[in-house]
């Protein structure tokens, strides 16, 4: 970036560079249905670039190419994509140039690029399975492999997984290459001292209102009983396709509660770095090809898991979850409970964090005072513009020192439902930065500085020696970073 950028832009861009991680498109496990927009295709395809080595640059149509980064050739079209990617995302492109969007390809080719030169190596099981769990999303959003084809306008599914390995496999080497740029950087509390002071007072950084906000959860539980129905069902399941030849596929369908696999026949293509639960991945790896599971059990039910084919580290599994039934009977007295829990709180017998401590479920938080933690940088406070719209609604009209009645939230990922009581421990209007109060802020923001810096000395000293050019129809763009050479 130039010199000329503020401090207040460069935070910003910061703030967007580590958000997006490879910037203004990228393929991601899972699309929103608000990106699905039909009357033109969201171009999941849009970072699209055909690899082809420097020699064989000059069979290409010239006026085609945008620049050559490398081994790496960028062509017009490519722009054009990553332009559609990002209004089918819903992004402002206002300000967007093409200048910039190939500057930005630009970047993330050479990531990719001195990612080879490292040996930074990304296998061909990684993203086969990134691609896997990418469609089976994009399927069950869609509704079909035949529908989701047309969609993308793809003759046939081999095509399309072809075109989505070189996506991915690009965007996992330069992933790669940016971590380990960044990997071991740590900021000092002097430096941290040092970064917030050269900020001058009328460009420090305003943080929005928060709160903070604690919460007593009660999971019900299903009884024995409804635990063994789910166990029994999965063995008679099991039984009829060892027995009678039963299509595993065709019973997931039929009886699996798992929204995520249901409607594809329970498939799934995972490796040891797939993100399931502990007791779901050691079962899939001691299954041999072709054998079924023992019904076994998670924190989302009870699982049977079939072994369908075996590639080095890779597995395709398909799996039938059944949760066992949770009584009306069952919610209703944790429900109760809570009701207690909340009256005697409300009368002085204990406080909320010792309710917490003492009577809630919820081990991740029931040692703390009941405090939640947010996801983006495990701090206690929630800012109210970046609070998710499930959160900032149990608690919004929560008045200082009001707790809430029972919410019974049902669990996203499947799992089972639970009641939980809320209360906002503190509020902070919006302000501007202060040392003291806002450290992890700021030592955050002076952390991504650095990352900047780092980042940025690597540019220049990797693109002065990369071979790299420009169309001569792109030479006069303002490029962030010196790709003419000049």
């Amino acid at each position: 970036m130039t010199s000329e950028i503020t401090i207040n832009n460069k935070i910003a861009f910061l703030s967007l560079m580590l958000i997006s991680g490879l910037g203004f498109s990228q393929v991601t496990d899972s699309i929103p249905d608000s990106q699905m927009e039909l009357h033109e295709p969201v171009t999941a395809m849009a970072m699209e670039t055909d690899k082809d080595t420097v020699n064989d640059f000059k069979k290409i149509k010239l006026d085609g190419v945008a620049a050559v980064v490398g081994d790496y050739v960028i062509l017009d079209s490519d722009i054009d994509k990553t332009l559609i990617d990002l209004r089918n995302q819903g992004a402002s492109t206002q300000d967007v140039t093409r200048c910039s969007l190939l500057g930005k390809l630009m970047e993330d080719r050479l990531y990719a690029h001195q990612a080879v030169q490292d040996s930074i190596l990304v296998s061909d099981d990684e993203v086969n399975a990134t691609s896997d769990r990418q469609i089976q999303s994009l399927v069950a959003q869609i509704g079909s492999m035949d529908k989701l084809l047309r969609f993308y306008h793809k003759e046939d599914e081999a095509s399309f997984r072809e075109e989505l390995y070189k996506i991915n496999k690009l965007r996992m080497l330069s992933e790669k290459m940016q971590q380990k740029i960044v990997e071991g950087i740590e900021v000092t509390p002097e430096e941290v001292r040092q970064f917030f002071k050269k900020i001058p007072e009328d460009e420090r950084p305003v943080f929005g209102a928060e709160m903070e906000i604690a919460q007593i959860v009660k999971s019900p539980q299903p009884t024995a009983a409804e635990k063994q129905k789910a166990i029994d069902k999965l063995n008679t399941i099991k039984a009829d396709i060892e027995d009678n030849n039963a299509s595993f596929s065709v019973k997931a369908i039929l009886y699996s509660q798992d929204p995520g696999s249901k409607s594809n026949g329970g498939a799934y293509s995972i490796t040891k770095q797939t993100g399931f639960a502990k007791e779901f991945m050691d079962v899939a790896y001691s299954l041999q090809q072709g054998e079924i599971s023992e019904p076994f059990e998670t924190d989302f039910g009870y699982h049977i898991i079939y072994c369908e084919k075996i590639r080095g580290q890779e597995r395709d599994i398909r799996h039938i979850l059944i949760q066992p039934e949770i009584s009306q009977k069952v919610l209703d007295n944790a429900r109760k409970e809570l009701d207690s829990i909340r009256q005697g709180i409300i009368d002085g017998k204990f406080t909320f964090a010792q309710a917490a401590l003492n009577f809630s479920d919820e081990k991740e938080t029931k040692f703390d005072g009941g405090l939640l933690r947010n996801p983006t940088n495990f701090d206690s406070r929630f800012e109210l513009t970046k609070m998710d719209p499930t959160l900032y609604n149990q608690v919004r009209n929560l008045k200082d020192n009001e707790i809430s009645q029972p919410i019974l939230e049902e669990d996203p990922r499947g799992g089972s439902p639970k009641y939980k009581i809320m209360k906002v421990t503190n509020r902070y209007d919006e302000h501007v930065a202060d040392f003291s109060k806002d450290y992890l802020k700021i030592q955050e923001l002076a952390l991504r500085e650095k990352q900047f810096n780092t980042i940025k000395k690597w540019m220049k000293d990797h693109i002065e020696d990369t071979y790299i050019t420009v169309n001569a129809e792109n030479r006069d763009c303002n490029f962030a970073n010196n790709w003419v050479k000049e």
